[in-house]
């Protein structure tokens, strides 16, 4: 009965396990994915004509500009923050999956799934918006120094505090907020997508084993997180691209503008860094994801 007792006191609650464990997966995710992300800003963020002809050329030049210390140019902004953001998009998913079996213990339908995803996504997004604004700023910028609200140039940002600091200065608390209702356009369906094919991964893996009381392998669940990763890019590339350029240069308004500033290049331009994007998606969300369950797993046995 002791025993019991202590066994109960020592559990961890629900939210917590989803936060820690969330938290833990978004380490992981920029470890493995932040210089291919730093690549995709860049091509993202060019101007027109682009002076990048595809991720490996832009790869190629800004480490023979910059080192590939260069490629984890603004890592302190999403490493201090996207575990946070993980965090958040976890703990909400798990709350809005409870909130949804309505107190009964039974399996979400998948459509039920994808709705508990875009609806955390659509949360995260309040958390993401300011950190990929600071991350895009720092990876963008040019030694030599930034263009200004005023279109002046600037000393470069000395890092993600100074680059805060000044965003807030020149443009008050709303401007770390830029670009927040296309991060919402984006997040809601990308999430959404990213968890039903997780779990229809996973249900399916787990439908294949020959004895039902096998758990999922390593390798199923990082299968399962690496898909998962591509399939949220599908209904939210354009999205991203208008962010970044929102987000990237204070001058532009709104995102109707970037918009405009983006199809001069022709639809194509809604898909620049698509490729360094894919490539970063499936190994940096397969170590999300296989994070978060090991991270799950190991504190259910507390």
């Amino acid at each position: 009965m002791a025993a019991l007792e202590q066994k109960q006191k020592l559990a961890i609650p629900k939210l917590a396990q989803d936060l820690t464990a969330g938290t833990i997966g978004g380490w992981a995710q920029v470890v493995v994915g932040h210089s291919f992300d730093t690549i995709k800003v860049r091509m993202q963020t060019q101007p027109s004509p682009p002076i990048y002809k595809n991720g490996i050329d832009c790869f190629q030049q800004l480490v023979r500009a910059e080192g590939f210390k260069g490629l984890y140019r603004g890592v302190t902004s999403p490493l201090a923050g996207i575990g946070l953001c993980n965090a958040v998009v976890f703990m909400s998913n798990g709350a809005f999956r409870r909130m949804l079996q309505g107190g009964e213990d039974r399996p979400l339908t998948l459509g039920e799934v994808g709705l508990a995803g875009a609806l955390a996504g659509s949360v995260m997004s309040f958390f993401n918006c300011p950190i990929e604004l600071l991350k895009v700023k720092l990876q963008t910028q040019d030694p030599k120094g930034v263009i200004g609200a005023n279109g002046k140039l600037e000393p470069p940002f000395k890092g993600v505090v100074d680059c805060g600091v000044r965003t807030v200065r020149a443009h008050g608390l709303g401007g770390i907020y830029r670009g927040l209702g296309i991060t919402i356009l984006r997040d809601f369906p990308s999430y959404g997508l990213y968890f039903i094919t997780y779990e229809g991964l996973k249900r399916t893996f787990q439908s294949l084993k020959k004895n039902p009381e096998d758990g999922l392998t390593t390798a199923d669940l990082l299968m399962a997180g690496g898909f998962a990763g591509l399939a949220a890019w599908i209904p939210a590339f354009p999205q991203d691209v208008i962010k970044s350029r929102v987000q990237d240069d204070p001058r532009i308004k709104n995102s109707r503008e970037a918009l405009r500033i983006v199809l001069r290049s022709g639809t194509k331009g809604l898909l620049n860094g698509i490729g360094p994007a894919l490539a970063r998606a499936f190994p940096a969300n397969a170590a999300t994801f296989f994070a978060y369950e090991m991270a799950m797993d190991a504190m259910s046995k507390m």
